[in-house]
């Protein structure tokens, strides 16, 4: 997930030497450098324990590359534009999560050159973890069992399910008749996961990867539609408080999109062809009701 807040403040360590510096101060760049990499090298491994925790290996290593690939998707379209970034930080999180971690970001400091460029960065992310994100889903919901719904009682959340999901699902399933349900392989549960993180980014809000494609269509003119959806999603909290927390943190943070440096070039029908396709994988993945109480 790529999140970021205010006008891309943060501290970013140049992982290059310049030439011309003394000694001392390469010193110093070297071990800022082994710090950073030994940060992200720890938060990398305690996630793949967390999630491993959660779900063992199906689950954990569909999870991981899932993760690694969205926000590498973003670095790789940083690195190509001359954007500032750091490598991924993953987060873990054993405790009160059904995923064992909270996602991965990475950080940019600087401004996007052109609406061209964020487009490219913001859809990077999405489209590169849903490359991963439907093949876990398809052979995870083929090796997953249907049982009779009476022995599934002891669940203690139901997984809610979008269009999307359930297209997969009966591609590889079938019907399920009345008073079945799947119990999902720990691979397919890695899917969903994945799928659910692909909608929550795809909002059209503030500086989620959505609010980037959004911005890159419309520019500044966007920013009445923007509020829209976020107010929808706060209308959504009164049928699902669960997306309170979400709404809270993007009414407060996230509801301002800094401009690029070029915000006046509009970006070519290849990529309004493509913003649509995303837009259409928004509305097929979200999920109204994430979880429901078994």
């Amino acid at each position: 997930m790529r999140f970021v807040i205010g006008e891309y403040p943060y501290h970013h360590i140049d992982y290059s030497l310049p030439r011309f510096i003394s000694e001392t101060r390469r010193r110093e760049l070297r071990r800022e450098r082994i710090k950073s990499v030994s940060v992200h090298s720890l938060l990398f491994v305690l996630t793949v324990i967390s999630t491993y925790l959660m779900g063992g290996v199906w689950y954990a290593l569909p999870v991981i590359v899932i993760l690694f690939s969205h926000e590498m998707g973003h670095y790789l379209m940083c690195r190509r534009y001359r954007v500032p970034a750091t490598f991924p930080f993953f987060i873990p999180f054993p405790f009160l999560n059904p995923f064992g971690t909270l996602g991965a970001v990475i950080r940019i400091r600087g401004i996007i050159p052109s609406r061209k460029a964020l487009f490219d960065i913001g859809v990077a992310g999405p489209l590169a973890g849903l490359a991963f994100t439907l093949p876990a889903l398809y052979f995870g919901i083929s090796m997953s069992d249907i049982v009779p719904a009476t022995e599934n009682t002891d669940a203690a959340f139901y997984l809610g399910e979008s269009l999307l999901y359930k297209g997969i699902s009966y591609l590889t399933l079938g019907p399920i008749s009345d008073g079945y349900d799947v119990m999902l392989h720990p691979l397919a549960y890695a899917g969903w996961v994945g799928l659910f993180v692909t909608a929550l980014n795809l909002l059209p809000i503030g500086q989620l990867d959505g609010g980037h494609v959004y911005y890159s269509l419309f520019g500044r003119r966007g920013k009445a539609g923007s509020m829209i959806f976020l107010a929808a999603l706060g209308v959504a909290v009164i049928n699902y408080p669960g997306w309170g927390l979400l709404f809270l943190i993007l009414l407060i943070w996230g509801r301002k999109h800094p401009p690029p440096a070029d915000d006046s070039t509009p970006i070519d029908l290849k990529r309004r062809l493509i913003a649509g396709f995303v837009f259409i994988i928004f509305i097929l993945s979200f999920i109204p009701e994430p979880f429901k109480l078994g």
